[in-house]
């Protein structure tokens, strides 16, 4: 991993017509955002879900690079026709698309000339200077273009190559959080929250979600920062808040 930096984020771009139709649930958002925040310090800051459509990708792929310090996609990289996320990647960035010397060898290895048909090699096109993202479980790699790392929509074969984003990372750091669970509604404490969270605003990000648990109504308040020290003050304020309203707290 490459040395750190302060700020560090990341958009996940999610494409799949399965996605949009409802018949495939992802499972990747979570799993990406979860370990690039505890393993590289990268707060993943926007989603977005789109269709195997060229125009949407290239669009989405050019925007997100621009905004964010890396873009992951997932989906669309398969040896089917409407696999099409490479050569729409290649476009959005100008670069010849065709087939990756390495990927090339790594799947004919794999595979078997005899056996290495040609949807099998489509696995190996994309933007031809890209770097590898190594795949230990089915071989065919990923890749990363500029800041655009691209993963297969596959939960299990994406979760065992994702170490393998680390090396072309510049770390960040890493966003602790912290939680209080209370039996409450949220417009009785939204008042109070709002005044901590303005105070607090450049080094503390508060958040609060409501919850419904042992036949009562409550409120989850969740504090996010790269500052352990800072939560802790901020945690404190809120507690002692929170007795004096003398508003049960529940312990989990």
């Amino acid at each position: 991993m490459k040395k750190k930096n302060k700020k560090v984020n990341a958009a996940i771009l999610i494409i799949g017509n399965e996605i949009l139709s409802g018949r495939t649930q992802d499972k990747n958002i979570a799993f990406i955002s979860n370990w690039l925040n505890s393993n590289c310090g990268i707060n993943v800051e926007e989603v977005r879900i789109i269709p195997d459509v060229e125009k949407k990708i290239v669009e989405n792929t050019k925007t997100l690079s621009k905004k964010f310090s890396y873009v992951f996609t997932t989906g669309g990289i398969g040896p089917t026709h409407d696999d099409i996320t490479a050569q729409s990647i290649a476009k959005a960035f100008k670069t010849k698309y065709g087939f990756h010397p390495e990927a090339y060898k790594i799947l004919e290895n794999y595979y078997g000339k005899k056996k290495f048909n040609d949807g099998r090699k489509k696995m190996a096109k994309m933007p031809i200077k890209a770097k590898l993202i190594y795949n230990p479980s089915s071989a065919a790699p990923g890749f990363m273009i500029k800041n655009v790392l691209s993963l297969p929509g596959v939960p299990s074969i994406l979760n065992s190559m994702i170490e393998n984003c680390k090396r072309y990372l510049v770390k960040g750091l890493k966003v602790h959080s912290k939680t209080l669970n209370i039996f409450t509604v949220e417009s009785n404490i939204s008042q109070k929250l709002g005044m901590i969270q303005k105070k607090f605003k450049k080094s503390v990000d508060i958040g609060s979600y409501p919850f419904f648990r042992l036949g009562k109504i409550g409120v989850s308040i969740v504090l996010r920062s790269t500052s352990k020290s800072k939560i802790k003050k901020v945690y404190l304020e809120i507690f002692n808040f929170i007795r004096l309203k003398k508003i049960k707290i529940l312990k989990i």
